[in-house]
């Protein structure tokens, strides 16, 4: 039940940063006089359309919700660059052209301001080394170790001890961290111990025949301790703050990417074993850093959504940020890509036709689609384990 409704929570998440980002272009394109023909959620078979004489968008807009909810599309009128009628996309200025480009990606990084602004105010968690924060303003705290995950017929399980309990001693002896418990626990193997826990903010006691073996006594996963940031007046310059940070670490993220994968296939090309060995790790490193919509789906927003809403917000705001990223980057089909193709065409002064246009898209395209495969090849593989 707990993945099921991880799975829903993350549709949602995914479509409202997705919506977002596609309504920063709408937005854009109807202010500059291009003219806005669908606006919709999901992608077709359509399930419902409806055309709105007049709306925020503009006149006749097509509001349409599709069967597949994996984001949402706008279609303006003569998307292609060389179109020319009045209202067209293609009859835009390059300047127009670069703002409406770039709005989907501007609405996402505000997306990830907002949320982590939020998060600063209520408790924002410690994700990365140095992160950014104004001292004068954070108060710091650091939760109980939590327990993560409990095995089945061992003495925990046998006590009524639950994931998310809070262990807060044993036989006295306070637990503040993860390496605790497990010393704690290995030292009185095999004997009986007075464990205190706390379920929901309540204080309980329980006694607990640990196995007497050094490989999980008490038999639960212990989550590592969380420090938890909670800012006040500065809470709007850490959101700001943040994300830019976030930002950077994406960038060299998908850079040490890139290279660990092509670098990678390139060494598997050598004569010599072991560069061709280095290769293959290199390969394999890249698709473990990745992940694909089966494992953000099946994985990542169901712990999330069991962590709680502050988790599930994280996430949101960390994937609002690799969406603004990736729509960045040179990379046909995608909005980055659209502004490279027809910025390099009015470098060269050469006209950007609908035939070469749909050529490069399509091939774009193409490229997604086989990165799209082998993520989630890799995705089954950890979701496998």
């Amino acid at each position: 039940m707990d993945l099921v409704v991880g799975i829903i929570v993350g549709l949602v998440a995914l479509n409202f940063l997705v919506v977002v980002h596609e309504l920063g272009h709408a937005i854009v394109a109807r202010r500059n006089g291009v003219v806005v023909e669908e606006f919709a959620i999901g992608f077709p078979p359509c399930a419902w359309k409806v055309k709105v004489p007049k709306s925020f968008l503009g006149r006749n807009v097509e509001y349409s919700i599709n069967w597949l909810p994996l984001g949402g599309f706008v279609r303006l009128k003569g998307e292609t660059d060389s179109s020319s009628k009045k209202g067209d996309y293609g009859a835009a200025s390059y300047w127009v052209k670069t703002k409406i480009m770039l709005a989907g990606v501007v609405m996402n990084w505000l997306t990830a301001v907002v949320i982590l602004t939020i998060l600063a105010l209520f408790g924002l968690q410690q994700i990365i080394p140095n992160q950014f924060s104004v001292p004068s303003d954070t108060k710091t705290e650091i939760q109980p170790v939590k327990i993560a995950a409990v095995s089945k017929d061992s003495p925990a399980e046998k006590a009524g001890l639950k994931r998310n309990d809070e262990i807060l001693s044993i036989n006295s002896n306070r637990i503040e961290t993860r390496d605790d418990l497990v010393a704690e626990t290995r030292k009185l193997a095999g004997k009986k111990t007075l464990l205190v826990y706390s379920r929901d903010g309540d204080r309980q006691e329980v006694e607990v025949s640990l196995r007497n073996t050094t490989q999980g006594p008490l038999g639960v996963t212990a989550s590592p301790n969380q420090r938890i940031n909670t800012s006040t007046w500065s809470a709007p310059i850490v959101g700001v703050g943040l994300t830019i940070q976030l930002t950077f670490e994406t960038f060299k993220g998908v850079g040490q990417l890139a290279g660990n994968f092509f670098g990678g296939l390139l060494q598997q090309l050598s004569f010599d074993e072991i560069t061709r060995e280095q290769g293959s790790q290199a390969v394999a490193s890249a698709g473990d850093n990745v992940a694909g919509p089966l494992a953000i789906f099946g994985l990542i927003f169901p712990s999330a959504q069991q962590a709680g809403l502050g988790q599930v917000l994280l996430v949101m705001a960390i994937l609002s940020i690799a969406l603004a990223v990736v729509n960045s980057l040179p990379i046909p089909a995608m909005d980055g890509g659209r502004w490279y193709t027809m910025t390099l065409f009015r470098l060269i002064k050469k006209p950007l036709t609908e035939e070469i246009e749909r050529k490069i898209q399509s091939a774009g395209l193409l490229i997604i689609i086989a990165l799209f495969v082998l993520i989630t090849i890799a995705d089954v593989g950890k979701i496998a384990k």
